[in-house]
């Protein structure tokens, strides 16, 4: 099923936000352990489908090449200004304190779960191979996030979970109707370009390297591109 990997994203945000709302605020120590555990998880799964790669070179030259061009674009940089207008445009203050929480909860929680690579990547891999070991992943970090955001803002971040199933659950479906007419070698190599984007969301959670990996997301159509032109010969 093509949105299995969504639907359970789509879930576990539901459900921890709920839970977030019940709880009480959670101890800082217990957040950094939390996010250090699905740090490891999420290197782990990079680094495997990183070494499902069937052609180094291509790997490489398609990480450089994208990253360039991201750095160019300066995409990371875009995003985040998306990110605080966006929040600005549902952030209104009053005597100095902010108002529409609610709202305020809805745009921030989306924008962490959908605005990221392992969103696109995740989603790629679902319509691609029916593979959904990323978005799993996926799921039990936002899970884990909501519990935290939503004690914090409330029951606005739940409403985010439908933000991310259209948006994942778009990306997956335009990649399965394109699955059919890319071959193996394509498919592999956008799965093990997307591993090392993974890879570095994983080092960012465990505050061991500050890797921009949104201006790494054009290596992606990068190794599809490569690819089909080494097809062609």
């Amino acid at each position: 099923m093509v949105l299995q990997g969504t639907i359970v994203n789509t879930i576990a945000i539901i459900i921890g936000a709920l839970i977030g709302v019940l709880l009480p605020k959670i101890p800082e120590q217990f957040k950094k352990t939390v996010m250090q555990a699905i740090g490891l998880a999420v290197i782990v799964i990079g680094i495997d489908m990183a070494m499902g790669t069937q052609n180094a070179l291509v790997l490489i030259v398609s990480a450089v090449i994208g990253g360039l061009i991201g750095e160019i674009l300066r995409l990371e940089d875009r995003l985040n200004q998306v990110g605080i207008r966006v929040e600005k445009l549902f952030t209104r203050k009053k005597d100095g304190k902010s108002e529409g929480k609610i709202a305020k909860g809805f745009v921030f929680a989306t924008l962490i779960y959908c605005v990221g690579s392992m969103a696109i990547v995740g989603a790629l891999d679902s319509g691609l191979l029916y593979n959904h070991d990323v978005l799993y992943t996926k799921a039990t970090l936002d899970g884990f996030s909501a519990i935290i955001f939503a004690s914090t803002m409330g029951i606005g971040v739940m409403l985010s979970a439908a933000a991310v199933f259209i948006y994942q659950g778009a990306i997956a479906l335009l990649a399965s109707s394109l699955a059919d007419y890319l071959h193996d070698g394509v498919i592999y190599e956008i799965r093990a370009v997307g591993g090392l984007l993974i890879m570095g969301i994983g080092l960012n959670l465990l505050e061991i390297k500050n890797v921009r990996v949104a201006n790494m997301l054009p290596s992606i159509f990068i190794a599809a591109i490569i690819m089909i032109i080494i097809s062609m010969f």
